[in-house]
Order: structure tokens, then C-alpha cells, then sequence
């Protein structure tokens, strides 16, 4: 099944306004056909952003959201309050898992929260340097991705965007090899179809990881990878463009 590319900015904590504002300006004025495209910026930039995407193929997401709707959660914001604003959350990113300590029942519960607001998560799942030398990558990603499957249905399922992002690739500038990265796609979209064989084929699977323009169409060349989560190359609208045209082929 043919599936759109997708790629995914999250650009952390960085940019001022006036940064967010001219790199969103410079991706959006540079359409890509056949790519959607998803900028993450920090949560107080998703308003005024929200007013300068007016390109479908454009949409802005969050860096994260909490598990419940309201209550006594001091700085958290929950999915329903940003709603309005985007259309995606990245939930699980190994950031999270190492510096909050969310595990993966917590962000089980994110996924659910994210879809009951109408929205699309972006699951995050990968392995650290130290599990990938034990032998115990596999095992990893699989109970990321069971505990976060654990009470969706068919339907949910072909909405999830899974982004495989191994720990110790994240910022270093050593980005895995394509065939490890078609690998572990690989093996994501079979634990997917063993939930729910249709929503596999419809469901998109993403890379992360020190993601480059120099390293993209080798990581998008095999069929089970759909797209790339961007951290550091999506600051720059440049090498971000570069990185959505090499989805495009």
C-alpha cells in the first residue's frame, strides 16, 4: 500500500518567536508535493504559528502533552488544550523516557489521550547504546510498541505514527546504517500487523536519529520506512526542505 511520506520537525527547545516564525515562513514557502510535513516547536509558539499554516500538506504538532484531561497537574498540558492549534504530538521520545522517567504504561496513557482529542501521536520507540549490545533491541521496541498498542483498536492503530529513534543515535551525528534502520521498520510494521494486520499497512513508520539532506534518500529507500523525525536539521529550513524533497522520491 502506498503510503504518504511523512516528515516531522521537532525542533526541542529552541527558537525565539522571531526564529519560529522565519522557519516556518521558509517551509512553508517551499512546498514539497506528495510530502506531509509536521513542525514541532515549543508549546507557546503553536498559536501564533497556527496562523501562518495555511498549506495542507503543512501541519504543526507538539513536543509532548499530558495523560489526563484537567486536574492538579502543575505545568502540564493536556491534549485537549492544544487541540485547536495542531494535529500531531510526539509522545515517548527518549528525551522524555530518560529526563521525566516516563515509562512505557504512562506513555500508553498519553497515546490514548492524544487520540480522544482528535488528534494523531507520533510514538516514539528505540533502544539505548547499552541494550543494542546486549542483544536486547528487539525486545525493547517490542515492549514499547505492546504497551502502547495494548488497548487501541483497528482503526487507532492505522492512525499511529510509530518513529523508531535508537537512543544512541540522537544528536551524535551517527545516524544507523540503512539497513539497521530498515530493519527495525520492519520489524515495527510486523508487531503492528500482529495487532491488527490492515491498520499495519496504512499505519507510517518513521526514523529518527541524526538525521541529514546527506543521509535521508538512503534512510527512505526501503519500503517499511515512510518518513523521518528531524531534531537538529529541522532548525534550518534548508537542509529541512532538503530532507522533505528526498521523501518525495
Amino acid at each position: 500500500m502506498n503510503r504518504t511520506p511523512l516528515v516531522v520537525g521537532n525542533w526541542k527547545l529552541n527558537t525565539s518567536l522571531a526564529e519560529a516564525t522565519a522557519l516556518t515562513e521558509g517551509i512553508v514557502n517551499a512546498p514539497v508535493d506528495g510530502v506531509d510535513t509536521v513542525l514541532c516547536p515549543p508549546f507557546p509558539w503553536l498559536v501564533p504559528l497556527a496562523e501562518l499554516i495555511e498549506d495542507a500538506r503543512v501541519a504543526l504538532g507538539a513536543q509532548d502533552c499530558w495523560s489526563e484531561v484537567r486536574g492538579a497537574y502543575t505545568g502540564d498540558v493536556s491534549a485537549a488544550l492544544i487541540a485547536p492549534y495542531c494535529r500531531f504530538v510526539i509522545v515517548g521520545h527518549s528525551e522524555r523516557r530518560a529526563l521525566h522517567g516516563e515509562g512505557n504504561d504512562l506513555v500508553a496513557r498519553k497515546v490514548g489521550a492524544v487520540l480522544s482529542a482528535g488528534l494523531i501521536p507520533i510514538l516514539c520507540v528505540g533502544e539505548s547504546a547499552a541494550q543494542r549490545a546486549a542483544g536486547d533491541a528487539e525486545t525493547v521496541i517490542k515492549a514499547q510498541l505492546d504497551a502502547a498498542m495494548d488497548t487501541l483498536n483497528a482503526r487507532e492503530i492505522s492512525q499511529l505514527v510509530v518513529a523508531y529513534e535508537p537512543v544512541w543515535a540522537i544528536g551524535t551525528g551517527a545516524a544507523a546504517t540503512p539497513e539497521d534502520a530498515a530493519a527495525m521498520a520492519t520489524l515495527i510494521r510486523h508487531r503492528l500487523s500482529a495487532k491488527h494486520a490492515s491498520a499495519a499497512r496504512t499505519a507510517r513508520v518513521l526514523y529518527g536519529g541524526s538525521v541529514t539532506v546527506d543521509n535521508a534518500a538512503d534512510l527512505f529507500a526501503t519500503d517499511d520506512i515512510d518518513g523521518a523525525l528531524v531534531g537538529g536539521a529541522s532548525l534550518d529550513a534548508t537542509a529541512f526542505n532538503g530532507i522533505r524533497r528526498a521523501a518525495m522520491t
